[in-house]
């Protein structure tokens, strides 16, 4: 039984549609839920991960770009146990039919175009997820403020130690109220920022898209952080959840490489503990081979890899081949890939398939915005 007893409906809602061109090119080719992450996983494994610990079932996912891979690897929603005959993983892809129906014009508009879906499932609540951030939540603790006190919104924040121009940044009276929520401001007030993990009361959510919406499709509701947040913070009771522990965005290859980063070093974050273990739709593979001529040091080995060169602190993902002769330092493999005799790699994240040349590729420094992407050749 859960710690929080009879509750009402929820809905966990996770808007895995964008396409995601801050993660190019790794998303030319599937939708960014679909990234890979630490080579065995997907980037939405982490909330899917989070959704199941916390024993929430009702599990409804937006599509709308590119959804064949992701379709594939969430296989119905039987590796996390969702596949049951009353609640479980529903797939939402876009439709055609109603004024409001189509592809959606941002996260606002998304969101909009599942209210009435809301209202019919009779959800009291609906908890909105992104499926690009790596974090470890139980949401039962943030629904349960969010009852207590009564809230309309709840927004889950994080304190940042990079640019939080980047996030909505949130500002509260001190007893968890949200008194400011400033959209990607250029001047940020704080380093406290959303975490992108929203608990809405269904009733005032649709009573803010109400009051919002010019139109009677709801496309001008665009992004929610630009729209539908700012009013309900301004309007409703809206508090702030704060989350402790490691959250990093990463819908860019800066946050996505520096995220793997820590999983190498392994000071931050693991995925693999005992209480919390991330689950996925497994792959069977072979187990990974380490040559006798092979170095291999703080690094993260999938199976089917296999190893005759030098690797350090890398991820060297399932089925790729690093040759004798070949350094790897400082890269993701993500899968599938050779890397040949006479090949140095510095700070490269290689996407599945892609071809690496026999020479030095990438920079020995790496910093914002100086990490070498080499592209798979199916994008």
């Amino acid at each position: 039984m859960s710690s929080l007893g009879p509750r009402p409906a929820t809905v966990a809602l996770i808007l895995a549609g964008g396409r995601g061109s801050r993660l190019s090119p790794l998303t030319d080719h599937q939708p960014k839920p679909a990234v890979s992450l630490a080579g065995n996983y997907r980037l939405i494994d982490a909330t899917l991960t989070n959704l199941v610990h916390s024993e929430l079932r009702d599990v409804w996912v937006v599509e709308q770009y590119r959804p064949g891979d992701l379709n594939e690897h969430l296989a119905g929603g039987r590796p996390w146990d969702l596949d049951g005959t009353r609640g479980g993983l529903c797939i939402i892809p876009p439709a055609q039919g109603d004024a409001d129906d189509g592809f959606s014009e941002g996260n606002g508009h998304a969101l909009y175009q599942q209210i009435d879906k809301l209202e019919a499932a009779g959800a009291d609540e609906v908890l909105v997820l992104s499926a690009d951030h790596l974090y470890r939540l139980d949401y039962r603790d943030v629904l349960e403020q969010h009852r207590e006190l009564g809230s309309d919104l709840t927004i889950v924040t994080t304190q940042v130690d990079t640019d939080p121009s980047r996030y909505g940044v949130v500002e509260t009276d001190g007893d968890k109220r949200v008194t400011s929520y400033a959209y990607k401001p250029e001047d940020p007030e704080s380093q406290v920022v959303a975490a992108e993990i929203f608990v809405f009361a269904v009733g005032a959510l649709r009573e803010a898209v109400d009051k919002l919406r010019t139109s009677s499709d709801g496309a001008e509701l665009g992004d929610y952080g630009e729209t539908i947040i700012p009013w309900l913070v301004e309007n409703r009771a809206t508090h702030e959840f704060r989350m402790d522990g490691y959250w990093r965005d990463l819908g860019t290859i800066d946050a996505y490489y520096r995220a793997h980063m820590d999983l190498i070093e392994g000071d931050e974050l693991t995925l693999q503990s005992e209480d919390w273990p991330m689950i996925t739709n497994l792959t069977i593979a072979t187990p990974a081979r380490i040559s006798p001529a092979a170095r291999v040091d703080a690094s993260l080995i999938c199976p089917g890899a296999i190893i005759a060169g030098e690797v350090e602190s890398s991820l060297v993902g399932p089925g790729v081949t690093v040759e004798k002769g070949a350094v790897v330092r400082r890269s993701l493999l993500l899968g599938d890939v050779v890397v040949p005799a006479g090949a140095r790699l510095e700070s490269v994240i290689a996407d599945r398939g892609a071809v690496i040349p026999a020479e030095q590729v990438g920079e020995t420094k790496p910093g914002p915005g100086n990490i070498t992407v080499l592209a798979s050749e199916n994008a």
